[in-house]
Parts: structure tokens; C-alpha cells; sequence
């Protein structure tokens, strides 16, 4: 069998090729990655305020049907599940159940609130009272 003599646009790149292409994408990885993560945090806080708003809804349902807002001792839970003595409950009030919030943590519900009637509220990506930036409390005041 005869060898087949390489021509030279059938060579391979070299290293030297192959490490400024690397380099080139690490530089844009760099460039666009934090934009990039910078808009996840922005769209976990969207989820969280139309999820407070969705409930804030439910809450509203419930206390046209029942007279008055669940206790902080209900919670929540009685959107989902009728509490003891109560007639006039027409819930559930959610279809989905009761939603964390988009870090994985219950939503903090008081009633009778500082606030309002009721106080709602998710602290956010830290999970801990106050903050800034993603890990601000988000809240239906």
C-alpha cells in the first residue's frame, strides 16, 4: 500500500491555535456570564411578586366566602384545606396548592399584619428578614 503525502490544508491546528481560540471563549464566558446570571435573579424576583399576587388573590376569594382573612395560625393552609368549623368555606382557593417561593422557601403570611389586614411575604433569595439586591425581602405592601 502506498502512503497518501499529506498536502498542507490537510493539517491538523496546532497548540498554539487551539490555546487563543480557548482563550477567546474563556474572555467572552467571562464577558457574558454575569449578565447573564444578573437577569436569573431579576426573573426569580418577578416569579415571587406575581406568586404573592396570585395568592394575595386567593386570600381576597377566601375572606369573601368566609367573612374574614385566615388567622397566622391557619396560614395558609386554609386556602387549601377547609378549617374546622367553618360553613361557608368554598375552597380550595388554589389549584396548584400552595407555591414556595422561587428559592425554595414558604412564603411568610401574618394576620392580622403590621401592614395591612394580612402581611405576605418571601425573604427572598438569602431566606432571612431584610437584605438587598436578590436577597431583599419581597412583600404584597
Amino acid at each position: 500500500m502506498k502512503k497518501r503525502a499529506l498536502h498542507p490544508s490537510q493539517h491538523g491546528f496546532t497548540l498554539l491555535e487551539l490555546l487563543v481560540v480557548m482563550v477567546i471563549i474563556g474572555m467572552l464566558a467571562g464577558l457574558v456570564a454575569p449578565r447573564f446570571f444578573a437577569q436569573i435573579g431579576k426573573s426569580e424576583t418577578k416569579v415571587a411578586r406575581a406568586q404573592i399576587d396570585s395568592l394575595e388573590k386567593s386570600l381576597d376569594q377566601y375572606r369573601l366566602d368566609v367573612g374574614r382573612y385566615p388567622s397566622s395560625e391557619q396560614g395558609l393552609a386554609a386556602l387549601i384545606e377547609r378549617p374546622s368549623g367553618l360553613t361557608r368555606w368554598s375552597g380550595p382557593y388554589l389549584k396548584k396548592g400552595i407555591p414556595p417561593d422561587p428559592w425554595g422557601n414558604p412564603y411568610v403570611y401574618k394576620s392580622p399584619g403590621e401592614h395591612g389586614e394580612f402581611d405576605l411575604l418571601s425573604y427572598g433569595k438569602d431566606g432571612q428578614p431584610g437584605g438587598s439586591g436578590e436577597a431583599e425581602d419581597i412583600t404584597n405592601w
